[in-house]
């Protein structure tokens, strides 16, 4: 099964509900799918993320030295 690296999301099976004739129909399950794509992490790895990880990927603040000289 394919699932993003990052946070583990998956396949989930779901039932949709059709109402007919004043009944709800059994309607087969239909899976459902994240949206995976990949990504290259910053040591180099190329993996499958999700799109929700890979949007929280580029919202992370880029590390900088350590040693910042305040200047007044």
């Amino acid at each position: 099964m394919r699932q993003c690296a990052i946070c583990g999301k998956g396949s989930i099976l779901r039932a949709s509900r059709n109402k007919l004739r004043g009944k709800y129909n059994p309607a087969p399950l239909k899976r459902k799918y994240p949206n995976l794509q990949y990504m290259r992490l910053e040591n180099g790895k190329r993996v499958l993320a999700c799109a929700k990880c890979i949007k929280a990927q580029a919202k992370k603040p880029v590390s900088r030295s350590k040693n910042k000289v305040k200047t007044k």
